[in-house]
């Protein structure tokens, strides 16, 4: 007779199936990680002489430095670059996503259901129709070619407001604001004191896809920037293994750089990982 505790469990034939394709999935998507980690520590002639999923002759540290200091090390300042766009972007993406959303969960107004409409719909306007549109507005106020040209466009996140105002509306209860204003608390306080504090899972969500999106950005940087000291790393590697015919070291410093690129990322949805699954589900389910 089976344990009353087997009823909850799938039968084992989709327990076996389903790590198939969880471990297929996995495999998929380290192949290319372990690729660059082998490729990095191969020269420009091994990349192409040689097995590539296996090492030959490995120099990592080596060719890491290279990396770090041709050109004078602008690889270092491209990566600055990256952090400054990914990070003030998507700090200042997160709370401008948790203050509307707070206030759309929250405050009843006229309209307030149509300017939600307008934000969705820009969750399905690709980012790529909208930058030379955007080009040529920073172009005649005078912004193109310079930082704020990335930073601006990179504070707007239509997902974040939807996320925000869904998680709200679901962990911020009404009776506990009401509490607080009944104490005399501003709306300003309450919403930084007590709003801030429970959307903390969805802020670190947001904060993730904005800051993965903008460290990935390509487009937007290609049409805005002209001095390759703006560029991030994304730009700039592409700029490298443009001129790699030329100069055949640059294949191997494209391909250094792209791994040095990825550790931001992997460290980052490490430390998150546990705030993203809890942000995913918990905004979706009233207690």
């Amino acid at each position: 007779m089976s344990k009353p505790n087997d009823l909850s469990q799938p039968p084992l034939r989709h327990r076996i199936v389903t790590v198939a394709l969880l471990t297929v999935a996995a495999i998929y998507f380290l192949t290319p990680v372990y690729w660059l980690v082998v490729s990095s520590t191969k020269s420009s002639s091994d990349l192409f002489g040689t097995f590539g999923f296996w090492f030959h002759d490995p120099h990592p540290l080596d060719y890491l430095h290279r990396v770090l200091s041709y050109d004078d090390g602008v690889y270092v300042r491209w990566f600055a670059n990256s952090l400054m766009y990914a990070g003030v972007g998507a700090l200042a993406a997160t709370l401008l996503s948790a203050a509307a959303g707070y206030a759309l969960a929250t405050f009843r107004f006229p309209g307030r259901e149509g300017i939600f409409n307008v934000i969705l719909a820009g969750v399905l306007i690709p980012g790529t129709a909208l930058a030379l549109p955007l080009y040529l507005l920073f172009s005649e106020i005078g912004l193109a070619n310079t930082y704020w040209a990335v930073l601006i466009p990179s504070v707007v996140s239509p997902f974040g407001v939807y996320l925000c105002r869904i998680y709200a509306a679901a962990a911020v209860p009404g009776s506990l604001l009401e509490a607080a204003r009944i104490d005399g608390a501003g709306e300003a306080r309450i919403f930084s004191t007590l709003g801030l504090r429970l959307m903390t899972p969805a802020l670190v969500t947001v904060f993730l896809f904005q800051f993965v999106h903008i460290w990935n950005n390509f487009f937007l940087p290609l049409v805005m920037l002209s001095d390759s000291d703006l560029y991030p790393i994304q730009l700039g590697l592409t700029s490298w293994q443009g001129y790699a015919d030329r100069q055949p070291e640059l294949y191997q410093y494209t391909v250094g750089g792209a791994l040095l690129s990825v550790l931001p990322l992997m460290v980052l949805m490490g430390v998150l990982q546990r705030y993203w699954r809890t942000g995913l589900t918990e905004g979706s389910v009233k207690a």
